[in-house]
């Protein structure tokens, strides 16, 4: 399949899974391979607590209104251009603020504010922070600000939870903006065109039951649209590591230290077991879940910078490239 016709193939990708699993690196290395491939993207962050600046090389922390995290570029020498790749951070609060001010509420707003009763206001209707948060990302999508906008969803119940939120709102709430908000989400939630659900994972037990069921909660309770279930950390397969380090010095004409043998010999046991259980896991998800599968090397390091982000980023191109149509 095509990258860029893979980018933007929807507007919005809403990118969820349970804490631990990278979340936010593959909304970082999505965002990444979007911009290589001549696509404009905004990330949104929403919790606010992630690391994702970093990972583009940027030291502080994502505010609410946007930045350039990576600058587009000329193509020349045969390559080609890359585009523009921004990020904000988006919360209840300002969303609620940005609300007011747009309805000519300005002064009230800045009332809130110095009276700290914001948040009385914001949780005086149950869900209305979430269904505010989503409905800026809905005027965002029709402004048409971005090719792609990836969001970084909280962990997976929250994001179920705040998903979720726009149809309980709609038929609770029968006349008044509100609704129209709801009903407008609900618009931009259940339409492929428009928005799509990537749910990330690990090549583990407890991960692929919990990126089951987050699947099923989506689709059942939201009815939103996913799209292909990223793997994230898979070992890459190692040949040879059933011979016996011993056995393999001797044909190479060499000779090996016994304890040296020995260690080796236990470190290839314990990556051929752990490969042997992640081609488990990863078969039991594709029976499980029968979505796409984009699988992610695990890397071999404690930081991830630039260079960790396009090294993904061409993993996940790769695989976007062997995935058939859907």
């Amino acid at each position: 399949m095509d990258v860029a016709g893979f980018c933007r193939r929807t507007k919005v990708v809403i990118v969820a899974g349970k804490g631990g699993v990278g979340k936010t690196t593959v909304t970082a290395v999505l965002a990444r391979m979007a911009g290589r491939a001549g696509v404009p993207t905004l990330i949104i962050e929403l919790d606010g607590k992630s690391g994702l600046p970093t990972i583009f090389g940027i030291d502080s922390p994502l505010g609410y209104e946007e930045i350039e995290l990576v600058p587009a570029s000329v193509g020349g020498n045969g390559k080609p251009a890359t585009a523009v790749i921004r990020a904000r951070r988006l919360t209840p609060d300002d969303a609620l603020l940005e609300y007011l001010r747009d309805h000519g509420l300005g002064r009230i707003s800045k009332r809130l504010v110095q009276s700290g009763a914001l948040d009385v206001v914001a949780t005086a209707v149950p869900g209305l922070r979430d269904i505010l948060v989503l409905g800026k990302i809905k005027q965002l999508e029709r402004e048409d600000t971005a090719g792609l906008i990836v969001v970084d969803a909280p962990a997976t119940g929250h994001a179920v939870t705040a998903l979720a939120t726009p149809q309980g709102l709609h038929e609770a709430i029968q006349v008044g903006p509100i609704r129209v908000q709801a009903q407008d989400v609900i618009g931009l939630l259940s339409d492929k065109a428009r928005c799509q659900v990537m749910l990330v994972t690990l090549p583990e037990e407890t991960p692929v039951n919990e990126v089951a069921q987050a699947a099923f909660e989506m689709e059942d309770k939201v009815g939103v649209n996913l799209g292909p279930v990223v793997v994230n950390s898979v070992y890459p397969v190692v040949p040879g590591l059933d011979v016996d380090p011993t056995v393999a010095a001797n044909e190479a004409g060499a000779s090996i230290d016994p304890e040296v043998a020995s260690v080796l010999g236990a470190a290839a046991s314990f990556r051929l077991s752990r490969q042997g259980l992640q081609q488990e896991q990863l078969a039991r998800l594709a029976e499980t879940l029968p979505l796409p599968q984009l699988r992610l090397p695990h890397l071999f390091t404690t930081r991830m910078g630039m260079g960790e982000l396009d090294l993904m980023a061409d993993a996940l191109a790769s695989e976007v490239q062997d995935m058939e149509e859907l």
